[in-house]
C-alpha cells in the first residue's frame, strides 16, 4: 500500500511539473496576432517577389523575404465571394451550399474563423472589403460581419476617383488602439484595389509608368497600347494596396507587435481581365502568397513549392490559437493547417502529401437563361491542370447578347470584342469569350497561359485519365453535389443581388442594374453556325 501511495505521489508530482512547464510555455509564447491582407483581383505574377519588375510591391516582398514565399498557392474558386468564403470557413466551395456561388445568401450554419476567434479570446476587426458581394445574413437581428467588425471611419484623399477613400492603414491604427491589452488580435485588411473600374491612363499620368516596362502581354490578348495602358492602371492600383500594407507593417514594428504577428498576404482571385478573373485557368486560381511571423517561422527567407489551397488558412489560424474546428463550433474543415510548413526549416517541397489542389466553380455573375452557371471542376498536380466543363454547350463568360457578364467591363475587353467585329479576327474573341470543349488539360509549367489543350492528345491520355480519376475520387469523398448527381442544386440557389434573373429580364427589355457591363459589350450579331467551338 505504501509503495502504491508513493507511486501515485510521483505520478501526481510529474503531472504537476508538466502542467507547470506547459503554463510557463504558454506564458512565454502568447497566442500570435493575425494580420490577413487580401488584394482584390491580383495575379501572382504581379508581385516583385515572383520576379515582376514593372509593378513595385515592397511590402509583399518584405513579407516574403522575412518569411516564406509560396510558389503554388491556389484559391478553389476564382471569384470574390466564393474565394473569400473558402478562406473564412476552410471548406471548398462545393462544400458551402449557397456560398459556392457568387453574390449568394451566406448559410447561417457556416461559422467563420474570424467569428470563432472572436468567441475565443481574440480582438477581431476588419477594414473595407470582407466577404462580398452577397447577403451575409443576421445573428440576433444584426448583420453578420464574417471577416470581423468593420472599422472604416477614417477617410483619405485617394490618388484617383477609382481608388477607395478609406484610409486602410489609419483605421488599422485605430483598431490597435481599441484593443484590450490582454487580447491577441485578428485583423482582416481587405483592400478594394486593384478591383475595377480604373481611371484610364492613371498608371502613366500619376504612377509615372511606361508601356515599354511591361515585358510580356499574355498571348490571349492583343499586344497593343490600349491593353498595355490598362495593365499599367492595374499596376498603379496594386501598388496602392501594397503601400497601405507597408504602413501597417511599420505601425506594428513601432508598437513592438510585429514579432508575434503572423502576416498573411494574398489575393482572392486573378487580375480583373478577360480569361482570368472568374475562370479556372492558371492565371485565374494561382495566386500570390507570402507569410511572415518573426517569432514563429523557422528559417525565414524560404521559398516553398508545396501545393497550398486557400482552405488551409482557417485551420492554420485556429491551430495557432489552440483551437480545432470542433472546439470552435465550426463545421468540419477540409483544409490543413500550414504549421508543418511554418515550423519546418527546409524550402522546396516540405510535406509530401501537399502534392495537389482542387479547384472549381458554379455560378458567378449572372448572364445566362434562368441564371444558369458554368460548372467546372479541376485538379492541379505535378505541373498539370485538368478541367471538366460540365455544361460545355453554355457560354463560359455569359451570353453574348447580354455582354458576357462574367467578365468586368474594361478597355481590354472592349478592344478584343471590337477586334472581332471590325477586323474579322476571331482568335482573341475565341480565347476569351468563345465556347469550350468538355475537357481541358494543360502543362502549366511550360504553358502557364493555358493556350494548348492537351486533352485530346493521345500521348497524354493516360495522364488525363489519372487526373480525372483522382479528381472524381476526391470530390466524391467531399460529397460534392455536382459529382453525386445533384449539381442542379447550385442553379436553384437564389442570386442575392439586384440583377437576379438578369438574362430573362434583359431579353424582355427591362432596365436591369448592370454597372459592371458596358452597352458596347453586347454582341447581337453572333449566329451559332458561325462560332468556332474548338
Amino acid at each position: 500500500m505504501k509503495k502504491m501511495k508513493n507511486r501515485l505521489l510521483k505520478i501526481a508530482g510529474a503531472a504537476l511539473a508538466l502542467l507547470t512547464l506547459a503554463g510557463l510555455a504558454e506564458a512565454a509564447s502568447p497566442k500570435p496576432n493575425i494580420l490577413f491582407a487580401i488584394a482584390d483581383d491580383a495575379s501572382w505574377k504581379s508581385f516583385g517577389a515572383y520576379g515582376c519588375e514593372w509593378i513595385k510591391t515592397p511590402a509583399f516582398d518584405r513579407v516574403a523575404n522575412d518569411g516564406i514565399l509560396f510558389t503554388n498557392a491556389y484559391t478553389p474558386n476564382a471569384k470574390c465571394a466564393p474565394s473569400r468564403a473558402c478562406i473564412l470557413t476552410g471548406r471548398n466551395s462545393w462544400q458551402l451550399a449557397e456560398a459556392c456561388n457568387h453574390n449568394p445568401r451566406f448559410p447561417a450554419r457556416f461559422k467563420t474563423y474570424a467569428e470563432a476567434l472572436g468567441e475565443n479570446g481574440y480582438f477581431v476587426g476588419s477594414v473595407a472589403k470582407g466577404w462580398s458581394p452577397g447577403d451575409p445574413g443576421k445573428v440576433n437581428g444584426k448583420k453578420r460581419e464574417l471577416a470581423g467588425p468593420k472599422i472604416d471611419e477614417i477617410k483619405t484623399e485617394p490618388p484617383t476617383s477609382s481608388i477607395s477613400d478609406i484610409d486602410y492603414a489609419a483605421n488599422f491604427e485605430t483598431f490597435l488602439k481599441l484593443r484590450p491589452e490582454d487580447k491577441p488580435f485578428c485583423f482582416w485588411y481587405g483592400g478594394h484595389e486593384p478591383h475595377r473600374s480604373y481611371d484610364y491612363g492613371s498608371g502613366i499620368r500619376k504612377g509615372g509608368k511606361y508601356m515599354q516596362e511591361i515585358r510580356e502581354v499574355p498571348p490571349f490578348w492583343p499586344d497593343v497600347d490600349t491593353v498595355r495602358t490598362d495593365l499599367l492602371d492595374y499596376a498603379f492600383e496594386l501598388e496602392y494596396f501594397d503601400m497601405q500594407l507597408m504602413k501597417m507593417l511599420e505601425t506594428l514594428e513601432k508598437a513592438g507587435e510585429l514579432g508575434n504577428t503572423i502576416v498573411v498576404v494574398c489575393a482572392d482571385n486573378g487580375m480583373p481581365f478577360p480569361r482570368i478573373k472568374g475562370q479556372e485557368y492558371e492565371y485565374s486560381n494561382h495566386l500570390p502568397l507570402a507569410i511572415m511571423w518573426p517569432d514563429g517561422i523557422k528559417n525565414p527567407g524560404r521559398v516553398v513549392d508545396d501545393y497550398v489551397s486557400f482552405i488551409d488558412f482557417a485551420p492554420t489560424f485556429l491551430d495557432l490559437a489552440g483551437l480545432t474546428d470542433h472546439s470552435a463550433g465550426m463545421q468540419s474543415i477540409e483544409g490543413k493547417s500550414l504549421s508543418d510548413i511554418l515550423y519546418a526549416e527546409n524550402d522546396g517541397r516540405v510535406t509530401s502529401s501537399r502534392d495537389y489542389v482542387l479547384i472549381g466553380k458554379e455560378r458567378h455573375d449572372v448572364g445566362r437563361p434562368d441564371d444558369e452557371g458554368y460548372p467546372i471542376r479541376g485538379i492541379v498536380e505535378d505541373g498539370f491542370l485538368y478541367l471538366i466543363n460540365f455544361e460545355a454547350e453554355r457560354w463560359p463568360v455569359g451570353n453574348p447578347e447580354v455582354g458576357y457578364p462574367n467578365c468586368d467591363a474594361s478597355p481590354t475587353k472592349s478592344y478584343i470584342l471590337n477586334t472581332r467585329r471590325h477586323n474579322s479576327d476571331w482568335r482573341y474573341w475565341q480565347w476569351n469569350f468563345g465556347k469550350r470543349v468538355a475537357e481541358e488539360l494543360y502543362n502549366v509549367q511550360q504553358d502557364p497561359y493555358c493556350m494548348t489543350n492537351l486533352a485530346a492528345v493521345a500521348a497524354h491520355s493516360e495522364l488525363k485519365e489519372k487526373l480525372k480519376s483522382k479528381l472524381i475520387e476526391k470530390l466524391t469523398e467531399q460529397e460534392d453535389p455536382r459529382i453525386l448527381g445533384n449539381g442542379e442544386i447550385f442553379e436553384q440557389y437564389e442570386y442575392a443581388g439586384q440583377a437576379r434573373n438578369f438574362y430573362n429580364r434583359k431579353m424582355n427589355d427591362e432596365n436591369v442594374p448592370s454597372q459592371w457591363i458596358h452597352d458596347s459589350d453586347v454582341d447581337l450579331d453572333l449566329i451559332e453556325s458561325k462560332v468556332n467551338h474548338k
